[in-house]
């Protein structure tokens, strides 16, 4: 089939006619470029949302912070292609070729990446497409990170790609190859798994809680450290008292200094069936090394707390006042931490408690417009994590890893 091509002048008149589109103004048009050749051009940080690139050759293409949610990329050849932080929500992507494509920390959340055909231009021709990440070890897709909740990647060879720390919730990948695939750190709670080849796949430390796996041999992958429904320690059920009490006599117990009530201390507990602690007032609260993943914490008040070692994955910490909080060692990758104060702690007398997150996993976290100042981050792994329009004054970094993190422009450190 022959492409179309296009200059790159060309296509900045499109891209601008779909930019017009999007705004409802008069003469915009919707970027139909279903069949051409756009292989090597430039359409970084363009809304390109409910664009058609059918059977498009996207080969090389800077598609980087791009948003092409609703787009229609059927059989696209996206060989390549640098994708990061590019979104692709609920973008039809079946019988998608993504070989050695990068795709860190995208968002797929709904993409649909099953098997497709394509008929040509002149409707004789018909072509079967399958979505394919992966040829060979050297060209493997990257999607590191992405989040691709309740996508759908059934029959997708992706045999050896790279999904570490990736979201799928809720994803349909049945009948995939996954042969030798990175998904350690993977997030796969209500997923269906069911007749995958995982054949020397890495799922170290991934949660595998109510994942359908019917005839799928994960005996076969190395599963190490992985989250099940099994419980990592007691549970709510063994708590000293009733949850709703508990937190009752933890309020009493600040407010009395603790001459009253009780300390909420859960130290190693797997909380994981708690209710939401959204807005709730737990400073103080110890719970070292304990089970927290996904939990609500947004706008709660958690000054001064013990989370040494605590399992935060995934946990939403959004607008919590954190300040004076250990985390030392806490696994917090893909923890919402949008907006959060994490600065030291001024107390009377001149006392200053600081918060220390010293090698704290924070993947894939997400802290913009956090309140960072004189937070102690030495040996953390920051990898890819989001700090734009974060305030970092002061803050330590000593052998912190930054690889990929993403800082506003002129943002120091």
């Amino acid at each position: 089939m022959r492409l179309i091509h296009i200059s790159q002048g060309d296509l900045e008149e499109i891209l601008q006619k779909h930019t017009m589109f999007r705004a409802a103004r008069m003469g915009g048009a919707r970027a139909i470029l279903a069949y051409h050749d756009l292989s090597g051009m430039t359409l970084a940080g363009q809304d390109l949302s409910h664009a058609d690139f059918t059977g498009a050759a996207l080969c090389q293409t800077d598609l980087r912070d791009t948003r092409l949610d609703y787009s229609t990329l059927f059989s696209a050849d996206l060989r390549l292609a640098a994708m990061q932080n590019a979104s692709l929500i609920r973008a039809d992507m079946r019988g998608v070729c993504m070989r050695g494509a990068i795709l860190v920390n995208a968002d797929m959340t709904d993409a649909d990446l099953r098997e497709g055909t394509i008929t040509s231009r002149d409707g004789k021709q018909v072509m079967p497409g399958q979505s394919t990440l992966s040829l060979s070890a050297s060209s493997v897709a990257d999607l590191s990170g992405a989040n691709l909740s309740r996508a759908k990647l059934s029959g997708a060879i992706a045999n050896n790609c790279d999904f570490s720390d990736a979201t799928m919730r809720g994803c349909r990948i049945a009948r995939a190859n996954l042969q030798g695939v990175n998904m350690s750190g993977v997030n796969l709670e209500n997923a269906d798994f069911s007749m995958c080849d995982v054949k020397g796949a890495n799922l170290r430390g991934a949660i595998l809680i109510n994942v359908t796996t019917n005839l799928t041999r994960l005996d076969q992958a190395d599963t190490t450290d992985a989250l099940t429904e099994a419980a990592t320690g007691p549970t709510l059920k063994n708590l000293p008292l009733p949850l709703a009490e508990y937190l009752r006599q933890h309020i009493s117990w600040l407010t009395s200094d603790g001459k009253t009530g009780r300390r909420f201390e859960i130290n190693n507990y797997d909380m994981r069936r708690a209710p939401s602690f959204a807005h709730s007032c737990l400073s103080m609260m110890c719970a070292e090394g304990t089970m927290l993943y996904g939990l609500d914490f947004s706008y709660a008040q958690i000054q001064v707390s013990n989370f040494k070692k605590a399992d935060l994955r995934h946990a939403n910490f959004s607008h919590a006042d954190l300040r004076g909080g250990e985390f030392a060692g806490a696994n917090l990758n893909n923890a919402n931490l949008q907006e959060v104060r994490l600065q030291p702690l001024e107390l009377a007398g001149s006392r200053v408690v600081a918060t220390s997150l010293v090698g704290a996993s924070l993947r894939y976290a997400n802290l913009a417009g956090a309140v960072l100042k004189d937070v102690d981050f030495t040996g953390a792994d920051l990898t890819n994590a989001n700090l734009q329009e974060a305030d970092t004054d002061g803050a330590i970094f000593t052998n912190a890893n930054l690889t990929g993190a993403r800082f506003s422009e002129g943002q120091l450190l």
